[in-house]
């Protein structure tokens, strides 16, 4: 796919991800590590019974290729994978459609996939799915995950034997005799560059000749497992960038979805968008991740987006809108409800009190940092496609034995 910005190549009918051509680099993508090189997808999954959160690892290579669409301002093309009961125990029981978008004036693409578990397949555990770019490791030595968090990274030679000692755990990598001698000392980790999930919004790299970034911007949290606080990767060491879907990061086997037989289940991961800019002056290239960010607000503002072509991704007037105001009563602080400062308030479906616009019945949660408990609304909330419901003012009155004594 190329629409004069940049030349995406995938392979066919893997969808494999092999190429991405802009401004002047004729491949932004690693393609002669050991293992994993370019982009793909994948996930890692098990057999009900499995102990801990490591399984199977499942690229999810295609089996036929479709183009959608295809004209003057969109190509969408489709790369299926059906499961095949032959290869029962070697790949996840699921039917996998991943799917990339290029626009037309867009400087980059979009890519999104749909999961099918259907009620004959076998029961498993998904622990982790996402997807990953492997990016030229000598040309991407900065990397940018939030205002301060950015940096020239060390290289992937660093944590081999006899530069870099391994630790208590296999990521952790201590760094005694790395290429360049300022990363001398240093612990090199990726779980040291995890982002919760309200922060996660759009993490890369830059490279410096020629000016360029390459972001993952992530416009939504529908399709992620987790709280606004569940922390998950972002980019690391290779240099690799993550879209993290479903992941067991910080939080153990209860965040992976256990499907049974006989239990259907379908679910869009995405779409994310894989953004990439320039400068003409090496002087400016900081200034890439700037324009990241402010890219990340458009991306943000579009969503949901209209022009995925699944039936599956529900577009705006599919869905409903919610408004309303979420109060907190402590009467220790207050004689009167207070607006709440950084609170968190969202749909799930009916259940005990611990996403979104999706057409079901839901109960209303909210989380205010500072107070403990959480408020979940005793009615539930129906939406239906295109409904407009205001819900007035809802107020949290926090459990409370008395004033607070130290804090």
């Amino acid at each position: 796919m190329d629409n004069g910005i940049l030349k995406l190549t995938l392979s066919v009918p893997g969808g494999a991800i092999i190429g991405i051509q802009y401004n002047g680099i004729d491949n932004l993508l690693e393609l002669h590590n050991p293992q994993l090189n370019g982009g793909f997808w994948d996930l890692n999954w098990a057999k009900p019974g499995n102990i801990g959160t490591r399984g199977q690892f499942d690229v999810l290579n295609g089996t036929s290729f479709e183009v959608i669409m295809e004209n003057k301002e969109q190509v969408e093309l489709s790369f299926k994978r059906p499961w095949d009961t032959s290869l029962q125990g070697n790949h996840s029981p699921l039917n996998i459609d991943k799917r990339f978008i290029m626009l037309r004036g867009c400087s980059g693409f979009y890519s999104y996939a749909i999961y099918e578990h259907l009620e004959d397949m076998p029961a498993f555990i998904l622990y982790e799915t996402r997807i990953a770019f492997m990016l030229k490791i000598d040309k991407f030595r900065y990397m940018a995950i939030a205002d301060d968090k950015q940096r020239y990274m060390p290289l992937p030679d660093d944590r081999l034997p006899g530069r870099g000692e391994e630790l208590a755990y296999p990521e952790a990598v201590l760094l005694v005799n790395p290429v360049e001698p300022q990363f001398k000392g240093e612990v090199d980790d990726k779980y040291e560059y995890s982002i919760e999930n309200k922060d996660n919004g759009v993490h890369g790299w830059i490279c410096f000749d020629p000016p360029v970034g390459f972001w993952q911007i992530c416009p939504s949290n529908e399709f992620r497992t987790g709280s606004p606080t569940k922390q998950d990767l972002t980019s690391h060491v290779n240099p690799t960038t993550l879209a993290m879907f479903v992941s067991a990061h910080y939080g153990g086997e209860e965040l992976s979805p256990q499907f049974g037989s006989g239990e259907p289940w379908k679910k869009v991961f995405g779409p994310v968008f894989i953004y990439l800019n320039s400068v003409s002056d090496e002087k400016n290239a900081l200034s890439l991740w700037d324009n990241a960010k402010e890219q990340m607000k458009v991306e943000i503002q579009s969503w949901p987006y209209n022009f995925p072509n699944s039936t599956d991704f529900p577009k705006s007037d599919q869905r409903g809108t919610v408004t309303g105001r979420f109060l907190v009563h402590d009467r220790y602080a207050s004689e009167q409800p207070l607006p709440t400062n950084g609170a968190y308030v969202g749909l799930a479906l009916e259940g005990e009190a611990g996403s979104w616009q999706r057409e079901s019945d839901y109960n209303l949660y909210g989380w205010v940092p500072g107070f403990i408990g959480d408020y979940r609304l005793d009615a539930s909330v129906i939406i239906t496609p295109g409904c407009e419901m205001d819900m007035g003012d809802q107020v949290y009155e926090p459990p409370r034995d008395g004033p607070t004594l130290w804090e």
